[in-house]
């Protein structure tokens, strides 16, 4: 069980998987995927910038973000999502979009857009054809891009998928008959469905500036003798609002999708990805996942994967989780997925939902899958913006999404 980590260059067996990200959390050693020899990369006279005080990549300055994005398995421990032998087509239809569009009074085309917003890769994917292509500052067809929170998505996903395999018995079972050391904690009483539309009532800062904030001090958390470490630190926090009452956006709980999976399935996020979803479908690169101090993947960030791959993702979803007829997840998952909990009415099963049948998978600093089923519409947006949660970028990431939208009638 486990997909390789590989060390300064060379491969790890699973006996040795803890000491490797030991190892790599510490000293902060380059840290990669095998499959770094098929995806380029940096250039040796590249410096690739180092995890920050915490362990993460949230104070990353500009140029740090468009060199660390696309090489993050050379700087963070990773495990491979392996793809398949056959690959999915992704053709390219006759004619290319044409677009421009008004912004406040200027005329902007999807060039403008991306130059405006240091968007780095756009994909649209209309009837399952691509109309539009286009990658820049030094980002290329064949590099991976982290996802940041696009990631939840997926790993939702996963959720659905341990459901339909009968590994989580119910979405109405409390967590802590998977999560046993969730018990005795604020996560007494919350279901699996609280965990998945994030209304548990668990207290936490999800601030992206804020060196002191859970989000950021959660990737520090230490595994003491195999411990889980995002059920320890999770564990500690307290409850705010009965489970189901208040929606808080939370990306601890997203880790904890992540420990129930492991726990239900006994395989790891990236092996059961790969078994379920990146093999059968046909992605056409290997993808990588961040790991934790205990060699975890961290279900709420970080899948570093191709701008096509991302696109092939939305493509399925959009056709109801399905491959060759048959769906990964419950029939009814992708609807309840992207379905309002009675706590937000803009918050599903880790997707963000919209007034109409459209809903996203959104991660900071500007990643972005738009998916609209009514439309038959997959837009893939990755970035570099210059912060977090820019609301600049979002806005024109929204008015891009509009124009092509009204175009693709």
């Amino acid at each position: 069980m486990g997909g390789r980590i590989v060390t300064a260059g060379k491969t790890v067996s699973s006996r040795w998987r803890l000491l490797a990200i030991a190892i790599c959390s510490s000293a902060f050693v380059s840290c990669y995927s095998p499959e770094s020899t098929d995806v380029a990369t940096s250039s040796p006279a590249e410096v690739l910038p180092k995890p920050d005080e915490n362990g993460t990549y949230l104070f990353w300055k500009p140029e740090e973000q468009l060199l660390g994005y696309r090489n993050i398995e050379k700087i963070f421990p990773t495990r491979t999502i392996a793809r398949g032998q056959s690959v999915m087509p992704l053709p390219k239809a006759a004619q290319e979009l044409q677009l421009t569009y008004d912004v406040a009074g200027e005329t902007w085309t999807p060039d403008t857009f991306m130059e405006r917003t240091n968007a780095v890769g756009l994909l649209v994917i209309h009837r399952d054809e691509i109309v539009f292509e286009k990658y820049r500052l030094g980002y290329t067809e064949d590099q991976r891009w982290t996802s940041f929170s696009v990631a939840k998505s997926i790993s939702s996903t996963l959720a659905g998928a341990a459901l339909k395999d009968g590994a989580i018995r119910s979405l109405e079972d409390p967590i802590t008959d998977y999560l046993p050391g969730l018990k005795g904690s604020a996560y007494e009483g919350v279901t699996v469905r609280h965990l998945l539309n994030m209304t548990s009532g668990v207290k936490w800062n999800e601030d992206y500036s804020d060196p002191k904030s859970d989000v950021a001090t959660i990737r520090s958390e230490k595994s003491i003798n195999g411990s889980d470490p995002i059920v320890s630190y999770m564990a500690r926090l307290p409850r705010e609002a009965e489970p189901g009452t208040k929606f808080v956006y939370k990306t601890g709980e997203t880790h904890l999708v992540g420990s129930l999976v492991r726990a239900a399935t006994g395989k790891t996020l990236s092996d059961y990805l790969s078994e379920k979803i990146w093999k059968p479908l046909g992605m056409e690169k290997d993808a990588v996942w961040m790991l934790d101090s205990a060699g975890n993947e961290f279900a709420g960030c970080c899948i570093s994967a191709t701008l096509r791959d991302f696109g092939r993702f939305g493509v399925f979803f959009k056709n109801g989780a399905k491959i060759n007829g048959e769906s990964v997840v419950p029939e009814t998952w992708v609807k309840e997925a992207t379905s309002p909990s009675p706590a937000s009415d803009q918050y599903g099963f880790q997707w963000w939902l919209t007034d109409g049948p459209a809903y996203n998978a959104i991660g900071i600093f500007g990643q972005q899958i738009h998916i609209n089923p009514e439309k038959d519409l997959v837009i893939v947006i990755q970035s570099a913006n210059a912060t977090a949660t820019d609301r600049a970028a979002r806005a024109a990431r929204a008015e891009l999404i509009a124009a092509v939208t009204r175009q693709l009638q």
